[in-house]
């Protein structure tokens, strides 16, 4: 276990995609423990395959973790006391260590080809065994440094013929490691393959580099999701074959997001279905050649995204689902991740989002609706009034995006109006009505939604019409259709000028 005192975690994605879900699940229970442990946050970029590699997902890793204010103490851009913190850039730290695994015979020299590795698995290839491994039932019939002599290792490295350093697994032992969530787990190493530590073109594979790099950082806890733990014993044996056994930080394996009928981890596949990355990639999708929407575009408030995502194998021991990041951080408790998967469940997503707009100002919404509304190529010279407006529509509104349905009529009037509600009652009388509901507010100096409402109940009163089947009227000829805040906060808003101007056009538009 790390003996160092200072707590010190870190997230290390590899730049192949997109950051989704379980990526900055990952990365916000690092953030939480080590900021409540007043330690440090750590990203470290793990861009040892070069083949996966894609320009500019990087940058958008950094993004993502800057949208939702998740910002690390150290990283490629920020530098820090352990750079360099991309892993390519530290290639020639790793050969040494994969060189002292073989010196000291835990590891081999394997200068097997491709053809040679695909003769393998079909020659071994049964119907117990579909995908052979390269391990101790093997190895000895393979060419590396444990089946060939001595003069021909010689040769073919003094030639320098292409080859891999392969960890040796150990036969029939039991490897154990303490996890923080799991508490006890147990690995029999026989079932392990001899997993390649150094690639032919010199980079590290994950798992020498998570080991070297953790080790040289100073890492003191290794959060990470549970497909890793199948990995887990070569890892454990790293540390040990190193020397560094006292130096291994705590582990802890994070729960599968899951699909939410709890049926199979929720997939890269299920992104626009479910809003699954962060944010848009600005490249395309390998798979499917189009550019993906995540949450930010979905119309998701970072505040609200990291708090569902706290909920998603965690609770603080209550029935309390809202929290911000500094209740977070001071709640946490990783003994409170759950083992089992944790469901996501989108229409949850979207309480979490309404919930978090409903308890915002609208002074703090007010940036990003805008920027809405300009992409939608409405004008705001008004800001006050977007605050009014954002003021009386954020409680019908469950994504950002719905400020632009509940607020465009504000600051565009409709060019049709929806007659259909209110066309099998629609008569003369309300025409009439409407007519003079328009003069009576033209004649007053201000309205605000109490004076509208005490003029239109009253001549209704007069006209001996109910004011409920006005209403409904009224809302379609100011917003266009049947949706919006309560109608006379609405006319007080547009003004009355704006007000008569609509009641007018959509007179005009009835029979």
């Amino acid at each position: 276990m790390a003996t160092n005192n200072k707590v010190r975690v870190r997230f290390a994605p590899s730049p192949t995609g997109g950051l989704h879900l379980g990526g900055v699940r990952t990365v916000l229970f690092n953030y939480l423990f080590a900021k409540q442990h007043k330690g440090d946050f750590i990203l470290r970029i793990e861009d040892t395959d070069q083949s996966r590699f894609v320009p500019g997902a990087e940058q958008y890793i950094v993004d993502c973790l800057t949208w939702c204010g998740l910002i690390p103490d150290e990283s490629p851009s920020l530098g820090g006391d352990y750079a360099p913190y991309r892993q390519s850039e530290r290639k020639p730290l790793y050969r040494q260590y994969a060189e002292q695994l073989v010196e000291s015979g835990h590891a081999y020299y394997a200068f097997d080809t491709p053809e040679e590795l695909d003769a393998m698995r079909a020659k071994f290839k049964s119907e117990h065994n579909a995908s052979p491994q390269y391990d101790h039932q093997v190895r000895m019939q393979m060419r590396n440094s444990l089946s060939l002599p001595s003069h021909e290792i010689k040769r073919l490295l003094d030639e320098g013929i292409p080859h891999v350093i392969r960890i040796k697994m150990p036969v029939d032992e039991v490897v154990g490691l303490k996890d923080m969530i799991r508490g006890g787990v147990n690995f029999n190493t026989s079932q392990v393959d001899d997993k390649v530590l150094l690639k032919g073109d010199g980079m590290p594979t994950y798992h020498l580099a998570v080991v070297v790099d953790d080790y040289l950082m100073k890492i003191t806890h290794a959060f990470r999701g549970e497909e890793w733990l199948p990995s887990a014993a070569v890892h454990v044996l790293l540390w040990k074959y190193l020397g560094w056994e006292d130096a291994m930080p705590q582990w802890a394996h994070l729960p599968l997001i899951l699909k939410p009928d709890g049926n199979g981890k929720l997939s890269k596949r299920d992104g626009d279905r479910l809003g699954f990355p962060v944010f848009a990639m600005d490249w395309l999708d390998p798979k499917t050649n189009e550019l993906t929407k995540g949450f930010k575009e979905l119309g998701f408030l970072p505040s609200a995204f990291i708090n569902l995502l706290a909920m998603l194998g965690w609770n603080d021991g209550t029935t309390r689902e809202l929290f911000t990041l500094d209740e977070l951080i001071h709640n946490f408790s990783i003994e409170r991740v759950h083992k089992g998967g944790a469901k996501f469940d989108f229409e949850k997503a979207k309480w979490f989002n309404h919930e978090w707009i409903k308890n915002s100002t609208a002074k703090a919404l007010f940036p990003e609706v805008k920027k809405l509304f300009e992409q939608e190529n409405v004008a705001i010279n008004n800001d006050a009034q977007l605050e009014r407006v954002i003021e009386l529509t954020k409680e019908r509104c469950t994504l950002l995006t719905d400020f632009i349905t509940q607020g465009k009529f504000f600051f565009v009037a409709p060019e049709e109006i929806n007659g259909e509600p209110i066309k099998a009652k629609w008569n003369s009388d309300k025409a009439n009505f409407f007519e003079e509901f328009s003069r009576l507010l033209k004649a007053t100096d201000t309205i605000d939604a109490i004076s509208a409402e005490t003029i239109f109940k009253n001549l209704a009163t007069e006209k001996n019409i109910k004011p409920g089947e006005l209403q409904l009227p009224l809302r379609i000829m100011l917003v266009g259709d049947k949706y919006g805040p309560p109608v006379f906060d609405i006319a007080a808003t547009l003004g009355k000028d704006e007000t008569c101007i609509r009641i007018l056009s959509a007179l005009a538009q009835l029979p």
